[in-house]
């Protein structure tokens, strides 16, 4: 105990964590700046976000961005409506990748061992639905790889449909999972999988300009913090020419 309220303490003075009134700890805000001013998967929220706000105001459902985490797909941003269907994901959430459609397009486009560490399971089932054998979750990510496509009719919740495609990095390898969760009704889905995939690859257009050398005719404007903000290009200029970034600490 005593040790453990050393650590605290320590956490707390650099304002990692809080101390609320009651005598309990919350994660502080000096934690969340750190995390926001890091590249990797907060830039690629970043740089998606436009994007995913354009496709949001279009599907009226929940969109939402997924990376690969051990087994499971760890969700970056979600966006909903009031009236939509209803959807277990939170930002900052988990759901097991097989059991989702971001979730299956992550594995399928995973490496071999990522793959088999899944298919050896647990395969937590949630519905009637979920793939939990996992003789038809290896077909399953074999049909997503082969169509860039992964479609989960009632997986998590009967109601809910969801659909997803990857979304590649600089050098071409997949590294996060654009999906939305639809009704789970007759309405055609089809034309939903094209704007996936439109909106996929204007994101990939995205992550790439951010990658460029600066002096690229075809890199994105901001310099160090083109992964990390995502403004319009006046503003970006002139973070490109500010170091530190205003009011940074550390």
């Amino acid at each position: 105990m005593s040790t453990t309220h050393a650590l605290l303490a320590d956490l707390e003075r650099n304002e990692l964590v809080e101390r609320l009134p009651d005598r309990t700890f919350r994660l502080g805000v000096r934690l969340w700046e750190l995390a926001s001013r890091t590249p990797g998967v907060l830039g690629l929220r970043e740089l998606a976000l436009p994007h995913l706000v354009d496709l949001h105001a279009e599907v009226g459902q929940h969109v939402q961005l997924g990376v690969l985490n051990g087994g499971d797909a760890v969700f970056l941003e979600r966006l909903s409506s009031r009236d939509a269907v209803v959807n277990v994901t939170v930002v900052g959430g988990r759901l097991p990748a097989h059991a989702s459609a971001v979730g299956l397009v992550l594995v399928a486009f995973a490496d071999t061992a990522v793959q088999d560490a899944v298919l050896a399971g647990p395969l937590e089932r949630f519905t009637d639905r979920t793939i939990v054998d996992p003789a038809a979750l290896r077909r399953t990510l074999h049909e997503v790889r082969t169509t860039g496509f992964a479609l989960g009719n009632g997986y998590v919740h009967a109601d809910a449909r969801g659909l997803a495609v990857p979304i590649t990095g600089a050098a071409g390898e997949v590294v996060a999972a654009l999906g939305v969760v639809v009704p789970n009704d007759d309405a055609p889905w089809e034309p939903l999988r094209e704007r996936l995939r439109r909106t996929a690859d204007a994101i990939a257009v995205d992550l790439r300009r951010a990658s460029l050398p600066q002096s690229d005719p075809e890199a994105s404007p901001g310099g160090r913090y083109r992964a990390l903000v995502h403004s319009s290009d006046e503003s970006m200029a002139y973070l490109a020419k500010t170091r530190p970034t205003p009011r940074a600490r550390g």
